[in-house]
């Protein structure tokens, strides 16, 4: 069942838990996403449109994505780090026919929603936002009943735009009922252990637009569980947010990891963070030695696993990561995975290649409005591919080289740069990496390594020869940088994901990229 029967079961039930440490109880999260529901509809939603939200974290995303995911609608979670032209276009490609945010945004959604034409009354604010309507005036005369005639919906996220335009990933909604819908789903929580039943805590420590605050977190309230929100994340206030409300489970990035490691021992030592039983985390490449110092730290907790907002995947429990340090673990029961060269021949264990999915018999999802990319991305049996590099070893564990559009070529050498990251990531004063390719005339692409000091440590020539001699020995020279820069911080989404091509994209200006 999802979370709409549970709610009605046991309303009693606090479901979530703002980042103002505000407690909503089951019965009135109901309420308010049936009092939503209606509205919608008033406003003339009907299954297969979609609603777009620009919201912080906290009940209303919530609110948003459970009544889309009963009344047959596509819920659309907007990045609001995102500027107005950018919303506006993800606003026109959805097809948006209502839009939710918050004041907090209000001028950058309010010249957004003026951009894409959405109709004043389908913009519904929380708060004041010149030219929106007043979300609680229209939900508020609304029953709180369920509506009739239940549809599932799904969420339709877009993907970062890290390589062009964002596309809505877009899957086709299921007719079946909404319940039935929601309890299937968790069955990715299940594959880690995680089963339906109160008790467990969820802490969200990600921006609700990102897939796994989604999947996750939405996935918990349907297994009963209670969902943690943060607002902004903080190391230290992720401990205490562990210890106040027994958090046991989580889904997390490498950067978290590195810098709650970072945090002095006296901190560390002050919370108790034994409730934490699935510490998940992916997104990027997490370096061997953080994860091993996060094994020691929280125990054998930390789960791994290799999917993308297209679909997944591969899971690597705790002893099957020690066993084979650095593996994103073997393919899900009920996914494929295939390694390929860019002929489509699979490629020998050991050697990497495209690595390919496939989760049931054929495609599973299109990007919206982009029959090219979608063909791009799927081969004739169904596979789909995100451009990453792997490979398998002999026991089927999956290792992840890079992403395909960020391996530097150089002399014809194939060279992944999330190796070198690692590698660098391990001197204790680096708090954060990037390492890309810049043109180089003699070998096409050289090596730039791009370095956040931890604070306090200068930036200058005595820290360059330190990095440079922490990866003599551990890297072979042709992986070496050949230049190092530093900054105050790199360029990094909430949820983890480095901005590299901010980084990249000016040395390239008048040239064309080696790959």
């Amino acid at each position: 069942m999802g979370f709409w029967q549970h709610a009605q079961d046991d309303p009693g039930y606090v479901a979530i838990v703002d980042p103002d440490g505000t407690e909503y109880t089951a019965g009135e999260v109901l309420a308010r996403a049936n009092q939503l529901s209606h509205a919608l509809r008033a406003l003339g939603l009907r299954p297969g449109d979609a609603v777009a939200a620009v919201l912080p974290n906290g009940v209303h995303p919530f609110t948003v994505y459970l009544a889309a995911l009963q009344t047959g609608l596509y819920y659309v979670p907007i990045n609001y780090r995102l500027s107005a032209p950018e919303i506006a276009y993800i606003l026109e490609d959805s097809e948006a026919k209502a839009f939710v945010s918050h004041e907090r945004f209000a001028a950058l959604v309010s010249a957004a929603a003026d951009e894409a034409k959405i109709p004043a009354d389908a913009r519904l604010a929380h708060g004041t936002i010149p030219g929106f309507g007043s979300f609680a005036e229209l939900v508020d005369a609304q029953p709180t009943t369920l509506p009739e005639a239940r549809a599932t919906g799904a969420a339709m996220h877009y993907t970062s735009g890290t390589t062009g335009k964002p596309k809505g990933v877009k899957r086709a909604l299921a007719e079946i009922d909404p319940d039935v819908t929601a309890e299937l789903f968790t069955f990715l929580l299940q594959l880690f252990g995680i089963m339906p039943g109160h008790g467990e805590v969820h802490l969200s420590t990600s921006p609700n637009y990102h897939t796994a605050v989604t999947t996750f977190a939405g996935n918990a309230l349907h297994m009963k569980h209670t969902v943690v929100c943060m607002d902004k994340w903080d190391p230290e206030e992720t401990l205490r947010l562990i210890e106040r409300y027994g958090c046991s489970h989580t889904h997390m990035v490498p950067t978290q990891f590195i810098r709650m490691l970072q945090l002095p021992d006296e901190v560390k030592q002050k919370y108790d963070v034994s409730a934490m039983k699935w510490a998940i985390h992916a997104a990027a490449p997490c370096p061997v030695d953080t994860k091993r110092r996060m094994l020691e730290w929280w125990g054998p907790v930390i789960w791994e696993y290799y999917a993308a907002t297209e679909g997944g995947g591969t899971l690597a429990p705790p002893d099957e990561w020690l066993k084979y340090p650095g593996t994103v673990g073997r393919v899900w029961p009920n996914s494929e995975l295939k390694i390929t060269d860019d002929d489509g021949n699979a490629m020998p264990t050991g050697a990497p290649g495209t690595v390919w999915m496939r989760m049931g018999a054929g495609r599973s999802f299109e990007y919206k409005g982009d029959d090219e990319k979608t063909k791009k991305s799927h081969d004739d049996e169904g596979f789909f591919t995100v451009g990453d590099i792997g490979f398998l070893n002999d026991d089927g564990y999956l290792f992840l080289c890079d992403r395909k559009s960020d391996m530097i070529i150089a002399g014809g050498i194939n060279i992944y740069p999330a190796e070198i990251e690692g590698c660098i990531q391990e001197h204790p004063q680096v708090a954060d990496i990037a390492v890309f390719g810049i043109p180089d005339a003699e070998m096409g692409e050289q090596i730039k390594a791009v370095v956040q000091p931890l604070p306090g440590v200068a930036g200058d020539d005595a820290f360059r020869a330190s990095i440079m001699e922490h990866v003599q020995g551990r890297l072979g020279k042709y992986k070496w940088p050949r230049s190092i820069d530093f900054m105050d911080e790199l360029p990094r989404e909430p949820t983890g994901k480095l901005l590299k091509r901010t980084l990249r994209d000016p040395y390239w200006e008048g040239h064309d990229r080696a790959i």
